[in-house]
């Protein structure tokens, strides 16, 4: 299996390693790791180029190395420390510059056979409710096997971690890497209803644009192909 992990910060902190204690329980894989800032260092400016054609974006290149390697994995993993209750924001901005993905716009098919997992950690509060910004984001690229990890440690970093509250963890990734690795993915009614939803906003030319409208017709979608069902 290709897994290709995507971190929102560039230091190996309490998220990172519990992202590599669940790569270890998965066994041997094709790991592509990204981490932001460092691999994508921009904001979104708002210029909507990419409606018309993603190669217009100014950061095109950068998030292309990243999104063609999501395409291309069977397994994402997304990790982020929790900032003032919710996700870094390196990790906020690669969900703004990678909008046209979501189902409004310009889904992937490739999308819709992934199994995803989001972890967070925070010292105290907060931790789910990062994870759930991305898990949503996932959603509506269609991703349909999507898992969430949200975890208070009580520490500051991974070295004062307690270690009662490590072996959890660890017990917590060995199951979590169970679940992944045995699961199916089928696309469930919600997405299905989401996917019919943005369908018809393009028939009724309710979407962004010509551009946006011609995608979808192109891939078939605006008739009776879909994306799960390659």
């Amino acid at each position: 299996m290709i897994v290709t992990v995507i971190n929102g910060q560039n230091h190996k902190g309490s998220t990172y390693n519990i992202a590599k204690i669940l790569l270890d329980n998965l066994g041997e894989n094709e790991v592509h790791e990204f981490f932001l800032p460092r691999d994508l260092d921009h904001f979104c400016t708002g210029c909507y180029s990419c409606i018309k054609d993603e190669t217009l974006c100014p950061f095109y290149v950068e998030k292309k190395k990243i999104m063609d390697m999501v395409e291309k994995s069977d397994i994402l993993i997304f990790t982020t420390p929790t900032y003032c209750m919710n996700v870094s924001a390196p990790m906020k901005s690669f969900i703004d510059l990678t909008f046209t993905y979501w189902m409004s716009h310009k889904p992937r098919s490739s999308m819709f056979s992934k199994k995803a997992v989001v972890i967070s950690t925070s010292a105290g509060a907060g931790a789910k409710k990062a994870v759930k910004g991305i898990s949503e984001t996932l959603f509506y690229w269609g991703v349909p096997y999507i898992k969430c990890y949200g975890k208070a440690i009580q520490a500051a970093n991974w070295d004062q971690v307690k270690p009662e509250i490590k072996t959890k963890l660890e017990k917590d990734m060995k199951s979590l890497a169970n679940k992944i690795e045995t699961s199916k993915v089928r696309v469930g009614v919600k997405t299905r209803f989401m996917f019919s939803m943005m369908r018809m906003m393009q028939i009724k030319n309710m979407g962004s644009g010509e551009e946006e409208r011609n995608y979808w017709k192109e891939k078939g979608w605006l008739e009776k192909k879909r994306p799960w069902k390659v």
